[in-house]
């Protein structure tokens, strides 16, 4: 991959954040922004890196690659004797001289950028400006290489996520976890797993961070209200903690990054989480409007899985996703988007509010981010109404997702769980020494058992550990749908196939993108026969393994 090549020398031929600034230097500094100026690469001759690395003393160095290029990349280590990999975020260093001009910076920027024009419609340009402004008040001296130091970490307080922001950059980290002051923040990296990084915070620091991030989310955390769950305005999902109120060792913040572009059932095939069988079959269960549940435990990809398959969903259907943190991302024509709203007073909007609303609109379908009270009754109320609803809900087991449903908090009536079709357990865990995730079980719920009074489910798909294989059962599911369609047995089993080559075909030609994926899908269902045909011609028989991760 192009962005995880390893930093060699510092270039901003389009890369970097100064894009449209570069100082025209006399005696005193001057910074010229203006998109007419015919701006030279940086040559490291005469400019020189602007990061510098010789590696970690002891430890063995594993890959590196650009975080922010040609400002900050990652070093990522190994240590034989913790048998443990390190995470080292490398940055510019700074004189004395120049850590001193930058706290001046830091102080005398703030007013100036806050009401400066521009601001909202381009804020880099405008700390530029600022930037250039300032330099040329103060009359000093400076090199090029300092003032794009001194941009970057401007760059970082004002626009970014400070110390973070590098790790906000990397696409290949899931999680963010800060414990407490003076301890190193960990990741989740897709694949090293968890892992320690060299980025830490001092307590007063720690705690300033925390509330900001509160006010970047439009929140407030306070002594009085030490807590707080919120969104970041990418979408991120943070937990944060201030003070020892709640976590003795200081402040702390979780972040769940915000994936921009979502996983299509395509990358299920290439990590493995699924089999193009039991997606093909999950294909035909969404377009004849059965409803699912997604379970699993924390970080187990149930809303990612979900996200995914819902692209399944047939085109101008009308579509309503409800959520309390934004992390559903579909392409779809028709629609409708609705997030919860928490304020401190009466002027919350819950799940439940906007599912009673959701109801009004006339969808097809109902995509709920996770059911964990009230709402859960309104969910499968729509479900005996003839919606279509995929949710998710923390539980590791069919059985455990059914005692969830019918007791506290919940409390959804026996009769009203059986409207439920199908439900899907996920789980996080490890093959051949690996992290994977991957589909557990596919269950279909057949109804009340009219001699013991329990809910009878039956398992159509199943994952079998010791080999990493997933074995299917019977589905009284899909002779549903034959019954339905008016299909002989022969056209059912022709239809599975035909879906299940499709996929195996979309794979081949690398076609993971949502945006694609989609449009390929539409082309399905608008005419099936002709894709069909390309992917007979193209020779596609079975998918193949499943990529190791």
């Amino acid at each position: 991959m192009a962005d995880r090549q390893a930093p060699q020398t510092a270039s901003t031929d389009g890369q970097g954040r100064l894009s449209g600034l570069r100082p025209r230097l006399s005696r005193t500094a001057r910074a010229l922004v203006g998109s007419e100026i015919d701006v030279p690469e940086d040559d490291p001759r005469t400019h020189g890196r602007l990061v510098e690395f010789a590696g970690l003393e002891g430890k063995e160095e594993r890959e590196r690659y650009w975080l922010e290029a040609p400002y900050a990349f990652v070093s990522i280590n190994y240590d034989p004797e913790t048998t443990e990999h390190v995470y080292h975020v490398v940055e510019p260093e700074l004189t004395d001289l120049e850590a001193e001009l930058l706290g001046r910076l830091y102080e005398d920027i703030r007013g100036p950028l806050l009401y400066r024009d521009g601001v909202a419609e381009d804020p880099e340009r405008a700390l530029q400006e600022a930037l250039s402004d300032l330099l040329e008040e103060y009359g000093v001296e400076l090199d090029d290489e300092t003032i794009f130091r001194l941009y970057y970490y401007l760059n970082r307080s004002f626009l970014g996520y400070g110390k973070i922001d590098p790790l906000m950059r990397d696409p290949h980290i899931e999680d963010i976890s800060c414990d407490g002051p003076g301890l190193p923040i960990f990741l989740y990296h897709d694949e090293y797993t968890d892992i320690e990084t060299s980025v830490t915070f001092e307590a007063d620091r720690l705690s300033d961070f925390v509330s900001r991030l509160a006010q970047r989310s439009g929140r407030h955390v306070s002594v009085s209200d030490p807590v707080v769950s919120t969104t970041l305005p990418d979408g991120s999902r943070v937990e944060l903690a201030l003070g020892e109120e709640v976590t003795p060792k200081g402040s702390a913040f979780t972040i769940r990054k915000y994936a921009e572009e979502p996983f299509t059932p395509i990358d299920l095939l290439e990590y493995g989480t699924v089999s193009a069988e039991m997606l093909a079959y999950t294909w035909l269960a969404i377009e004849h409007n059965k409803s699912l549940l997604f379970a699993g435990g924390t970080a187990a990809g149930k809303t990612t899985t979900m996200n995914a398959v819902s692209m399944f969903i047939p085109p101008r259907s009308k579509v309503i996703t409800i959520e309390d943190t934004r992390e559903l991302a579909l392409y779809h024509d028709n629609w409708l988007s609705a997030m919860t709203r928490e304020r401190a007073g009466e002027d919350d909007i819950t799940m439940y509010d906007l599912l009673r609303s959701a109801l009004r609109h006339r969808p097809e379908y109902i995509i709920v981010g996770e059911v964990r009270g009230q709402e859960a009754i309104t969910l499968f109320q729509a479900m005996n109404t003839g919606h279509t609803t995929f949710s998710t809900m923390h539980a590791d087991s069919v059985q455990t997702v059914i005692n969830r449903l019918e007791n506290e908090p919940i409390n959804v009536p026996r009769p009203m769980v059986s409207s439920l079709d199908m439900l899907w357990v996920q789980v996080l865990t490890r093959s051949e020494g690996e992290r994977v995730r991957r589909a557990k079980t596919l269950a279909e719920i057949e109804g009340i058992d009219q001699r013991t009074g329990e809910l009878d489910y039956s398992t159509s798909f199943a994952w079998n550990a010791p080999e990493d294989t997933f074995s299917r059962r019977g589905s009284a599911l899909l002779e549903e749908i034959q019954e339905e369609r008016g299909w002989t047995r022969s056209e059912l089993l022709t239809e599975l196939r035909n879906r299940k080559r499709f996929l195996a075909y979309l794979r081949a030609e690398e076609v993971s993108d949502y945006r694609r994926f989609t449009a390929m899908v539409r082309k399905y269902y608008a005419d099936p026969e002709e894709v069909i045909e390309r992917v007979d011609a193209a020779g596609v028989e079975t998918p193949g393994k499943p990529r190791e991760v």
